[in-house]
């Protein structure tokens, strides 16, 4: 080995060694009702480890917030890691949080009204940031998915109901109560008899979601006695519908094409409050991939304000790991 190339790997190790004493690190949490997810990252937004622990809503859920405290005290004692280079913690709850972190009842986890922010950093010792769980999944996806590039966004997720959220300029919008993004209680049909979970009749979410798309096809069967291969599936989801649609059955068809004129209304009503450059489409009918899209894009076009033509859609890419990239990006926005 020659002199020259003796000193450049020298110079590399020593590089590599100011890098790590440089380093800083974040966590981003996502809390659901089942497991709270957890990622590790640096300080350039580099996802170093990813993992998950249960949800423990007993007790109105006051288990939650220290378990999540003892999870990343293990993680910086295994790694090394001390809380003088972790810049701070993003989390994702399902639920109203304004922006002093003040979380307004989460029905799911059993929460009232509490100070997110101090509560989880009086456990940790370390600077907290909080939001709507929708919301910072659509900042992940801004930031690192289906939105990269783009200046403003609209996130839908398709799954049991239909959450949201809306990036503009690179910010989360989410209002003045903190239920900015809560898209999918748009009101689509003011005649629906049968009541959403809101409390409200005839959202988005009663047409549009997963739940949505397996009561619409119920509704086309009972009103006809046409032969439909979905009449032997039980219980039905919304995998079936599109499943059976592809296979050509008739009803499966005629009730996607439903639910894909009510998504063309309802993404096309979001635009005119806040006019996206791009939406995307995520949650579990997502996977239905790009026969969503073009069903979607079919109808769209009928109910935009003219000046939205151009709006462009895609699927999300980050799927469960969503909220901890963008509780992150909260770190890195507001504790940085």
């Amino acid at each position: 080995m020659g002199y020259n190339e003796t000193r450049n790997i020298q110079r590399r190790t020593r590089a590599r060694k100011e890098q790590v004493k440089t380093m800083k690190y974040g966590f981003g949490a996502d809390v659901g009702g089942t497991t709270v997810k957890l990622g590790l990252f640096s300080h350039m937004g580099d996802l170093i480890e990813h993992w998950e622990i249960p949800t423990r809503t007993i007790k109105n859920g006051e288990h939650i917030l220290p378990d999540i405290a003892e999870a990343l005290d293990d993680c910086l004692e295994r790694r090394g890691i001390s809380k003088e280079d972790v810049i701070g913690i993003g989390i994702g709850v399902p639920g109203p949080v304004s922006d002093e972190g003040v979380v307004n009842r989460c029905v799911n986890l059993g929460w009232g009204v509490f100070n997110l922010h101090e509560a989880l950093s009086s456990l940790t010792g370390l600077p907290v940031k909080a939001g709507n769980d929708a919301n910072v999944a659509a900042l992940g996806e801004y930031w690192k998915g289906g939105g990269a590039g783009c200046r403003s966004m609209v996130l839908a997720t398709l799954g049991t109901g239909i959450g949201g959220g809306i990036i503009i300029d690179g910010k989360i919008l989410s209002g003045a109560h903190g239920v900015g993004g809560e898209i999918g209680h748009i009101v689509l049909n003011k005649n629906e008899t049968e009541q959403c979970g809101c409390g409200k009749y005839g959202c988005a979410e009663q047409y549009a979601s997963a739940t949505g798309v397996v009561r619409v096809t119920k509704r086309f069967l009972d009103r006809c006695d046409d032969p439909s291969s979905l009449r032997t599936v039980s219980p039905l989801t919304c995998r079936d519908v599109f499943l059976h649609a592809a296979q050509g059955d008739k009803i499966a068809n005629e009730a996607l094409e439903y639910v894909y004129d009510c998504l063309g209304e309802f993404l096309a009503d979001v635009c005119c409050v806040c006019d996206p450059e791009l939406i995307v489409i995520g949650g579990g009918v997502s996977k239905a991939g790009q026969v969503l899209l073009d069903g979607i894009q079919r109808y769209f076009p009928h109910y935009m304000f003219h000046a939205c033509k151009d709006t462009k859609f895609a699927l999300a890419q980050l799927g469960n790991d969503a909220g901890i990239y963008g509780s992150f990006r909260l770190v890195m926005d507001h504790l940085a």
